[in-house]
């Protein structure tokens, strides 16, 4: 029994001394990732170590807001002086079935292993979700937005940067105008600023009386030249809509999305007293998508010296589905802008961290970017006006419509 004791207490410390030393060779070597401006090495080795070693699971929460429980899915804790990157779905869809694709793209993961990452469910549609009962009130969607301050308060967050679709892009631009000291920035993919009017409120009760929800809210999220030719992708996610998420619910959120007010922004100097949206924003849209000419509409009541509207080209309803590579390059160039990532490691390339080739083209695409610069004790950055694209410092920030 010595003997074997002693053997199992051998085994014990070479595994112990195995784990140590992979664990100080992990942090030799912290040139191998993104750097946060405003950040040591010794922060960004300890806080990654931990999000990638004891944070790589999602993790579910409900949470009690003003108006209802909020479901929650969080990934890493909150670190130094970075926001937090929470998503908010489109109506019809929940966190999985409209962000899975793209944050489970291997180069979008070499961002997110960085931050913590926070999606929002809207009330009822998540998966599993039970049906509201008879005459409950779903949230309007000024009451939408006001729940995400209970988000940002329980787990912590300074602030956050958004990633919006559809109707989540308009809660969240909406989030943004009444609580702007937490938000740092927005992605926003088909936002639409305008309310329905009459004439396209009578077409959608028509069209519920003559087609299923799914059908109604598939006319919502793809255009008509995909539904006749991307057969596969959208049947998919007609099963999905169909099968995933509560109908009874689906509707009460169709429903508030449909009455939605006009966002309330104009470009500043327009009229007197113009609310804007005060930190950066990038819009996106795809070239053939139903959303086009309210993200159009949307890029001319932002700020210019703020605003980047990237158009995508081959891609219809569902950029971040369908094009993940070029949203994630986009987003990659967005935080680089913000000053959050100081440079990109290029994985085909094994020469180091240097912006990959797609990134470069965007850059040049740009006449500027926004950067950022953090003070020395690590405070939040603040938005500045020179340039750090690839061809030319101190250039003024202009809206840039960028395709690719």
């Amino acid at each position: 029994m010595k003997v074997l004791g002693h053997r199992l207490e051998l085994l014990t410390g070479l595994l112990l001394h195995d784990v140590t030393m992979a664990g100080l060779q992990e942090l030799r070597f912290p040139e191998e990732k993104p750097l946060l401006r405003g950040q040591d090495a010794t922060e960004l080795e300890s806080s990654d170590a931990f999000l990638l070693a004891a944070d790589t699971d999602w993790k579910e929460h409900d949470i009690e807001t003003p108006y209802g429980l909020l479901h929650v899915v969080i990934r890493g804790s909150p670190k130094g002086n970075r926001p937090a990157i929470l998503t908010y779905h489109d109506v019809g869809l929940n966190h999985k079935l409209c962000f899975n694709t793209f944050f489970n793209f291997e180069d979008m993961q070499e961002i997110t292993k960085h931050f913590v990452v926070c999606h929002v469910d809207a009330p009822g549609q998540q998966v599993g979700a039970s049906q509201f009962p008879q005459g409950y009130q779903f949230p309007s969607m000024e009451q939408l937005a006001a729940m995400l301050p209970s988000v940002v308060q329980h787990f912590g967050f300074k602030y956050v940067i958004g990633i919006g679709v559809g109707a989540g892009a308009y809660v969240l631009a909406k989030f943004a105008l009444i609580f702007p000291d937490l938000v740092e920035g927005l992605v926003l993919v088909n936002i639409d600023p305008n309310g329905k009017g009459w004439i396209d409120w009578a077409a959608t009760k028509l069209s519920g009386l003559t087609s299923t929800l799914p059908d109604t809210v598939l006319s919502h999220l793809f255009s008509q030249e995909e539904l006749v030719n991307n057969t596969e992708l959208v049947q998919s996610y007609r099963q999905q809509i169909g099968n995933v998420v509560n109908q009874a619910n689906l509707q009460l959120f169709w429903n508030m999305y449909n009455s939605r007010r006009d966002l309330d922004i104009n470009r500043p100097g327009t009229v007197p007293n113009a609310k804007t949206l005060r930190c950066p924003v990038m819009l996106v849209v795809g070239d053939n998508a139903p959303a086009e000419d309210g993200v159009v509409e949307c890029n001319s009541k932002l700020d210019p010296t703020t605003t980047t509207f990237l158009k995508m080209a081959d891609s219809g309803g569902l950029p971040q589905v369908t094009q993940p590579g070029k949203l994630t390059e986009a987003f990659k160039y967005f935080l680089q802008g913000m000053g959050y990532i100081a440079y990109l490691k290029d994985r085909r390339l094994s020469g180091g961290a240097v912006p990959s080739a797609s990134m470069t083209r965007l850059a040049r695409s740009r006449t500027a970017s926004l950067t950022s610069a953090s003070s020395v004790d690590g405070s939040r950055p603040q938005a500045c006006t020179h340039s750090e694209s690839s061809e030319g410092l101190g250039q003024v920030n202009h809206t840039m419509e960028v395709s690719c």
